[in-house]
Order: structure tokens, then sequence, then C-alpha cells
């Protein structure tokens, strides 16, 4: 658990003892960071922001969807940061916020075992590196929770600029494949859809997380409304940006999976030709084979005629199908 005591000179730790005076205190607020597996989360959620219980479970355990519910003295908010892990799965990175009157507690977690807990720090790290340097200087909780949105907007940002980067590559190698495997191209490029439609998903969510916050008129003030609203802009501009990078990445896999399709549709076609040009050999040679030539002797002019009835209605059916352009 970082205790941290931010006023207008920058950003402060202090200790845990520290906590009840730093809280009285009007000219800063107090910022908790720590993860939902550390073993003071639960007391610090109940005894020092007052949660309702049902926030402190929310807080202990995974959520999967975004949330905000409004409570007289803060607002308790769920938002997913994505992380690219492997094979085109995208990690949500849980950040859960407390955001008061006179603090902010922000707990990450819970956090796949496979991923480094690092990465669940990222935007709340940068945020704390930006006022130690002196380029960002939040006056209050809400504010600063807003820096830490609009970290969450960069990383998800960066993600589909990633994607972005990915997608012409993969174009050019839909228009100029062999299709000899396609299967390998095929998975690549639902992977990257699938990280695009992730991104584009959280994007959402919070969008409609802000936007109900922004609507909070009796509880939140509206000054921190405005935060809110700004937010709500960021994601909601995010997720444009995403449906329009979908759009073309479905239009590229819509247009490999059209070339396949119709390659195998040609191959097919020549199927069908050579077993429409065998059929009638085989059903000829199976009624008239034992009859025509056998062990004492052959009936030579039985057997011309049906081979020429053979020859003839092969070439019969070539015409057809070169008449119909299968071939």
């Amino acid at each position: 658990m970082d205790l941290w005591f931010v006023d207008p000179d920058g950003i402060r730790p202090f200790d845990e003892s520290q906590l009840p005076a730093h809280l009285e205190r009007t000219d800063g607020f107090v910022w908790i960071d720590l993860l939902a597996e550390d073993e003071h989360a639960e007391r610090v959620l109940t005894e020092v922001a007052g949660a309702h219980r049902m926030v402190v479970a929310a807080c202990l355990q995974r959520n999967h969807v975004p949330t905000v519910h409004g409570y007289a003295d803060h607002v308790f908010v769920v938002l997913h940061s994505p992380f690219a892990g492997n094979a085109g799965h995208v990690h949500l990175l849980e950040l859960d916020e407390l955001v008061g009157r006179r603090y902010l507690v922000t707990v990450h977690g819970p956090i796949n075992p496979v991923v480094d807990p690092a990465e669940s720090l990222r935007e709340t790290t940068a945020v704390r590196n930006r006022i130690e340097r002196g380029t960002f200087r939040p006056a209050s909780p809400a504010e600063l929770s807003h820096g830490i949105g609009s970290a969450i907007v960069r990383s998800q940002r960066d993600l589909v600029a990633s994607v972005a980067e990915s997608i012409p590559a993969l174009e050019q190698l839909a228009m100029s494949s062999d299709f000899r495997r396609p299967e390998e191209l095929l998975e690549r490029l639902f992977l990257i859809r699938h990280e695009l439609i992730t991104v584009r998903t959280m994007a959402a969510q919070s969008h409609e997380i802000y936007a109900r916050i922004r609507g909070l008129e009796r509880i939140v003030p509206e000054a921190e409304r405005a935060f809110a609203g700004d937010l709500a802009e960021q994601f909601d501009r995010l997720r444009s940006l995403a449906d329009g990078e979908s759009h073309f990445l479905f239009g590229v896999i819509d247009l490999y999976q059209t070339r396949v399709t119709t390659k195998m549709t040609v191959a097919m076609e020549r199927l069908a030709v050579i077993a429409a040009i065998t059929l009638p050999i085989t059903a000829l040679a199976s009624v008239y084979g034992m009859n025509v030539i056998v062990n004492d002797s052959t009936h030579v002019g039985q057997l011309v005629v049906v081979l020429l009835v053979m020859a003839s209605m092969s070439a019969l059916l070539l015409r057809w199908t070169k008449r119909q352009g299968w071939w």
C-alpha cells in the first residue's frame, strides 16, 4: 500500500500512522494506492473510505464489466485498461476508484498470475511521475481521477494504433496471397480483429460510465461532473476511432475470405467437370465390362460401339460444361 499527500507543491509519501492527520488537512488531499491482494485493502476501504460492503467486495474480486455507484461522500468507479498478451489475448487490467472529497483510493486487480503486477500500475505510475515532474497539479481527487482516466484512454489508444499499424501489411498479404495456406493469414486477421473489438468494447463501456457520472447532479458537484464529461468525450472519440479501424479490418477480412471462397468454388467446379466426364464411362463400364470382354472371346464390334458411345458422351458433357463456363 502506498500513501501519498497531494497539494499545490507536488506529491509526498507518508506513513500509515499519519493517515488520520492527513485526512483532516485542507491544503491538499490523500491518495491511497493499493493492490486488491494487499492485506490492508479491506480495512482501508471500510474504515478510511467508509465504503459500502458491496463496494468492498467489488474491489476485492474481479469485475468483467465497468460500473459506477454514487454515494453521499464518494463515487465508486470500475475501469479496465488493456494489456496485449500472447496469441492475441487482451488482458483486462482492472482499476477500482473511490473518489471522495478528501481522498482518492485506487485499487488494482485482482491480477492474472501471468501478468506482471507492474503492468497494472502503468497509469497510476505515469500520473504520479507527472505530478513529481510538476507537469500535472491536481487540485482535487476528482481531477486526479480525471488524469488517471486520461492515461487509460492513452493506453487504449496505443493498442488501437498498434492494430492500425499492422493492418496495411496484412492487407498486402491478403491481396498477394497464393492461397496455399489461407488458415495462417485468416488466424492472424481474426486475432487482430479480436484485439480491436476488445478495445472498442472497453472504450464504449467506459464512455457509458462517465456519461452516468456526468448525470449525477445530486451527488457530484458541477466541477467534478465537468471532468467526467471530458472523459466521456475522450472515450467516445476513441470508440469512434476503433470503429473506423474495425470497418477497414473487416473489409480486409471479407476481401480475403471472398477470394479464398472463390478459389475453392473454382476448384470444386473443376472437380465437378472431371466427375461429370468420368460418370458415363463408369456407368457403361459397370454395365458392359463383364459382358463384352470375357475370357473365351472378345466381342470386338460391341466393344468398339461401347467405346464410341463413351467417347461421345464425354465429348458432349465437355461441350456442355464449356457453354456453362465451368472451365
